[in-house]
């Protein structure tokens, strides 16, 4: 069984980490962005959607990632532009993302996708336990285990990363230097959102292979607080999202085994 659950926790974690590297990128500019919950859902119906029509996973994760990012725009016009409460918006838009995709979704309940296929490493996916555990996983899902080193060393390790951590901490330097801090944080709150839409996209076409509405179910909010509960450190919140992934895991193993335990108390 803890085979299963620790493979169940990589797969479903995924989503999970995808949209709270984003949030890290976006709350290291100094916004934070609760609409992360609305763009993974966006995400997640752009990605099925255009992969039912095309017949192309691929292109799907691209419109998913789009769909993110266009979200996220939404959140920074308001915030960025028109002095908006951070918070308030990141609700606001929350629950557009949640109304668009209930609505233009509804034709797609049920409807079959064309899947990521899963790709097994070679060698390693032999291991024992080892394998199925790290190695039998859909591409974004590896890709999501270089994404969380890459976006350390991106933090601390380059210019980028620099700049990105001073439009949060002080701004007032960048202005100095003649970097514009609210361009700085326009590029990171879209990096965020498309981030969150390829969390929604691996969640859709890769994990549950359906679609349904809110089917995120909050993964989006788990994400935000994660990064907080994380110090903003990508590696511990991928941990965190695969805890979290983890207990899901746990609860449909135990519930195959007969075991009466609420999900919600995992």
């Amino acid at each position: 069984m803890l085979e299963a659950v620790l493979t169940g926790a990589v797969a479903g974690g995924t989503c999970i980490v995808f949209a709270g590297l984003g949030e890290i990128v976006a709350e290291r500019s100094g916004v934070i962005n609760l609409g992360t919950e609305g763009s993974m859902l966006c995400g997640a119906l752009a990605a099925y959607a255009v992969g039912i029509e095309t017949g192309n996973p691929w292109l799907g994760v691209v419109a998913g990632l789009l769909a993110g990012a266009l979200l996220a725009a939404v959140h920074a016009v308001l915030v960025l532009h028109r002095g908006a409460n951070q918070i308030a918006v990141g609700l606001v838009v929350s629950f557009l993302g949640i109304g668009i995709t209930a609505l233009f979704g509804q034709d797609y309940v049920g409807q079959g996708v064309v899947p990521l296929t899963t790709w097994d490493v070679p060698l390693l996916s032999k291991l024992p336990f080892l394998g199925p555990v790290l190695f039998q996983h859909d591409p974004l899902t590896y890709l999501s285990f270089l994404a969380v080193p890459a976006l350390s060393w991106v933090l601390w390790r380059t210019r980028a990363g620099l700049v990105l951590r001073a439009a949060g901490e002080g701004p007032e330097v960048l202005e100095i230097y003649g970097t514009s801090a609210r361009r700085v944080r326009w590029v990171a709150l879209l990096v965020g959102g498309a981030m969150a839409g390829i969390g929604g996209a691996q969640l859709a076409t890769a994990a549950t292979l359906n679609w349904s509405e809110q089917m995120t179910v909050g993964r989006g909010y788990v994400a935000v607080a994660l990064v907080i509960f994380a110090g903003w450190q990508p590696l511990k919140l991928a941990g965190g999202a695969y805890l979290f992934a983890g207990a899901i895991a746990l609860n449909l193993q135990l519930q195959a085994r007969g075991w009466e335990l609420s999900r919600y108390l995992l």
